[in-house]
C-alpha cells in the first residue's frame, strides 16, 4: 500500500496549514482581494487558493514567494511557511511528492502492485486502511482516507495538468474489498478513462518482459519544467531529483507506454473485467 501512515508513526499535525492558510486569507484581504482575483495573480487556480487558505494544501516554495511578493507581507508569509508540518495522513517518505503533486504539469504512474492512490475509490483505499500490518487506529485510517481522497480529488481540479498511468492487468484483477468494492472501483477507473488530460494504459499479463519491472514508478513535470521521479518499497520512498537518474527512469516509461495496450484497448480491457465481476 503506497502513501499511507502505518501505526507507530511520528505525530502529525495540520495545525501549522491551518495557520498558514489563515495568513495567508489576511493579507489577501488586506490587499482588497477575492480568491477569484488573486489566483491567477499567484499562477494557481481558485480550488488550489482555497485548499491552501483552508489548511488542506501543503503549499509549494512558489506559492510562498509570489504570495508574499503579490501581498507585499513584510516577510509574514515566509516566515510562517517555515514552520509548515506535513499533513495528517501522509507518510513522512511521501511528504516530498505531495508536495509537489499539487502543483504538476504533468505526472506520470506504473504501478504493478495495486490501484494507484489517486485513482482509487473511498471504499477501495479503506479496504487498504483497514488491512494494514501493523493495524491502523480508526483515527489514522480516518484521516488516511481523507488524505488520500484528497490527494485523489487532483485529477478533478487540475484538467490543464497531463495524467498517464499505466497499470498491471493483475492490478485490476485482485479483489480488494470483494467484488462490490472492486466494480466501484472499475466503474470509477472507466469514468476517469473519459476525461481529456488522463490516459489510462493496461499492461497485459501475456506481455512478458517489459522496462517496468523495476517496480513502481512516478515522473512528475513542475511549473518551472523541472522533472522528478518518486520509487516506493515498503516503508520507504525516495524521491529523486538527479536529471541523469531521472531521464534512465523517462526512457524506461517511454518504452512502457509502447509496450502496453493502447488506450483504446485498456478501456475494453476495463469493460471485459468489470463484466466478469
Amino acid at each position: 500500500m503506497t502513501d499511507e501512515v502505518p501505526k507507530g508513526s511520528e505525530p502529525e499535525t495540520s495545525e501549522s496549514l491551518k495557520a498558514f492558510g489563515e495568513v495567508v486569507k489576511v493579507f489577501r484581504k488586506r490587499a482588497g482581494l477575492t480568491q477569484e482575483q488573486f489566483a491567477p495573480q499567484v499562477g494557481y487556480s481558485v480550488p488550489m487558493i482555497a485548499s491552501i487558505e483552508q489548511g488542506r494544501r501543503l503549499p509549494s516554495k512558489e506559492f510562498v514567494d509570489r504570495a508574499e511578493e503579490r501581498l507585499d507581507a513584510f516577510g509574514v508569509i515566509r516566515a510562517a511557511a517555515k514552520h509548515l508540518t506535513r499533513r495528517a495522513g501522509l507518510a513522512k517518505w511521501f511528504e516530498g511528492l505531495a508536495e509537489l503533486e499539487p502543483h504538476a504539469v504533468t505526472l506520470y504512474t506504473y504501478e504493478n502492485r495495486l490501484v494507484p492512490g489517486l485513482f482509487q475509490t473511498p471504499a477501495y483505499a479503506r479496504t487498504l486502511f483497514e488491512e494494514q500490518i501493523p493495524a491502523m487506529g480508526d483515527d489514522k485510517i480516518e484521516s488516511s482516507l481523507v488524505a488520500r481522497m484528497e490527494r485523489a480529488s487532483l485529477l478533478t481540479e487540475r484538467p490543464e495538468t497531463i495524467f498517464s498511468f499505466i497499470i498491471e492487468e493483475h492490478a485490476l484483477r485482485r479483489q480488494v474489498g470483494g467484488p462490490a468494492v472492486m466494480g466501484e472501483q472499475i466503474d470509477h477507473a472507466l469514468g476517469l478513462c473519459g476525461r481529456r488530460n488522463i490516459d489510462v494504459q493496461v499492461m497485459p499479463q501475456s506481455r512478458g518482459h517489459h522496462a517496468g519491472l523495476g517496480g513502481p514508478l512516478r515522473l512528475l513535470e513542475t511549473e518551472e519544467n523541472s522533472w522528478y521521479a518518486y520509487c516506493e518499497g515498503q516503508e520507504t520512498g525516495q524521491l529523486i531529483s538527479d536529471p541523469k537518474v531521472v531521464s534512465i527512469l523517462q526512457q524506461r516509461y517511454a518504452r512502457m507506454r509502447a509496450q502496453a495496450l493502447s488506450p483504446e484497448e485498456s478501456v475494453s480491457l476495463l469493460r471485459e473485467i468489470r463484466g466478469a465481476l
